[in-house]
């Protein structure tokens, strides 16, 4: 079992029509957007998301991104995408589940690596900026959240 984040955040997903193949299964690179999605929200619960990453003089490439495929999902199911911080301080380590809504059952899981890259002269930080571990750490002293939101 993963362990659980500090934070999390829920975000439901309907899968649209345009992200099926010809097989009528989500293509394998729609997840990743799906991740995407429910990174930006617990981005935005923590209160430093990327404009304000970007405005801090940092930006935050994916350095790393591993998906796990359990079950094919499909048109019209409704996922539930749990985003999970695991580590801010040295990078920004998030764990993925997305569940089918209805039943529960794992779908995929998944976890991404970002790091801190100075925008004014392009180099590779060792440990994260101080303005970003201070949100999370004032986020943390605002106690459990449980975001959801719903996009397609």
């Amino acid at each position: 079992m993963r362990t659980s984040g500090v934070l999390h955040t829920d975000v439901d997903i309907l899968v649209p029509f345009y992200d099926v193949d010809s097989m009528d299964v989500v293509w394998h690179g729609h997840y990743v957007k799906y991740l995407e999605v429910a990174r930006c929200a617990l981005l935005d619960d923590i209160g430093h998301n990327y404009v304000q990453m970007k405005e801090s003089g940092y930006a935050w490439p994916v350095i790393d991104l591993q998906l796990r495929y359990v079950q094919a999902a499909r048109f019209g199911q409704r996922l539930v995408v749990r985003a999970d911080l695991i580590e801010w301080q040295n990078r920004l380590l998030i764990h993925y589940l997305i569940r089918d809504a209805a039943t529960g059952q794992r779908v995929t899981r998944a976890s991404s690596v970002q790091v801190a890259v100075n925008i004014a002269n392009g180099e590779m930080q060792l440990e994260s900026p101080r303005v970003f571990i201070d949100a999370v750490e004032q986020r943390l002293r605002h106690g459990p959240q449980h975001s959801s939101s719903i996009a397609s």
